[in-house]
């Protein structure tokens, strides 16, 4: 059953009970066009063992009659004023294609909020902050623009096939590849936290070697991971990313 937290308003989503004990709460950032429902299987798999939020963008889905946000940064800022109340006990982020550049600039929120622990960030399937730029698919047409979202297949079957459904989708669809687009990062900014950088071995959008510089934005350590397959390479290799992530924020817990 899905559960919307009181203190998350819209933002965020329950897909399991909440993990009262589990030492970290790991909140999710779905790519371009994705809703907070593709980490379903994702919370399902990581069980009890973290507590998973994962984030409902405005514009689409139960919040489509809400205005999309087009900007990174504006989209940071309110996504932090709706985490606060959740910042409670130690936060990692994990964030696909556009949700690892929104994840940065979460995290940059975080690290700067007073009492506020930020353990990781994962950041899958996008190239470094310092690499941003020069994409312009969201000035497409509305055909093109679908055209491009069914190349990279990160759409349910049976949703691409549903032509009202698609363009339905459109302006959430077009806001976010304009926000992922149009981000500059400004100043040499680097995290205090580790980031972990996940990337396809055949991702059209983003090669491992744009992935990789994804170090430079962290004082506390770094480590890439390269699997199999194209932009969507998490839906092929959930349970091992989420055996890796499990793992990593165990090992900071047994660091305390």
């Amino acid at each position: 059953m899905t559960t919307v937290p009181e203190a998350g308003d819209r933002w965020f989503r329950r897909y399991v009970p909440e993990a009262r004990e589990a030492p970290v709460r790991l909140v999710c950032l779905p790519h371009a066009g994705g809703a907070a429902s593709y980490f379903f299987p994702f919370a399902q798999a990581v069980g009890e063992r973290v507590d998973v939020l994962a984030t409902q963008y405005p514009g689409r889905q139960d919040r489509r009659q809400e205005p999309c946000i087009d900007d990174v940064g504006a989209l940071a800022d309110a996504a932090f004023a709706a985490l606060r109340p959740f910042l409670d006990r130690p936060v990692a982020l994990f964030g696909h294609s556009m949700g690892a550049t929104l994840g940065f600039e979460l995290a940059r929120r975080i690290e700067a909020a007073p009492g506020a622990t930020l353990v990781r960030l994962f950041a899958s399937g996008r190239r470094a902050p310092s690499r941003a730029g020069g994409e312009l698919v969201h000035t497409f047409e509305d055909d093109r623009l679908l055209a491009e979202v069914a190349r990279l297949s990160g759409t349910d079957t049976r949703v691409l096939a549903d032509d009202e459904l698609m363009r339905a989708a459109l302006p959430a669809i077009r806001a976010d590849y304009k926000a992922a687009e149009s981000y500059r990062l400004v100043g040499e900014a680097a995290l205090d936290c580790p980031i972990t950088a996940l990337a396809g071995d055949a991702d059209p959008k983003t090669s491992p070697d744009d992935v990789r510089a994804w170090e430079r934005h962290t004082t506390g350590g770094f480590d890439l991971h390269v699997y199999p397959g194209g932009h969507f390479f998490p839906a092929e290799h959930r349970q091992r990313i989420v055996d890796l992530i499990t793992e990593q924020l165990a090992a900071h817990t047994a660091r305390r």
